[in-house]
């Protein structure tokens, strides 16, 4: 991993209605990343946003 992954550990998937997941952004700490898939989860439609920190897989919120 490069430093990049050091700084900002913490990632916002987004899964679309084909089951297509996109990396969203990376953010420094777990509850930036779940403020903003929060706030994109709260206005989507089909869309499912979630947090997974960098080399680990989460579960969807």
């Amino acid at each position: 991993m490069n430093d990049g992954g050091a700084l900002l550990p913490w990632l916002v998937i987004r899964q679309d209605d084909n089951g297509n997941r996109y990396r969203v952004g990376r953010y420094a700490t777990r509850s930036e990343a779940q403020k903003v898939a929060d706030s994109l989860d709260d206005r989507a439609h089909k869309q499912l946003y979630w947090v997974e920190r960098v080399g680990r897989t989460a579960t969807a919120n």
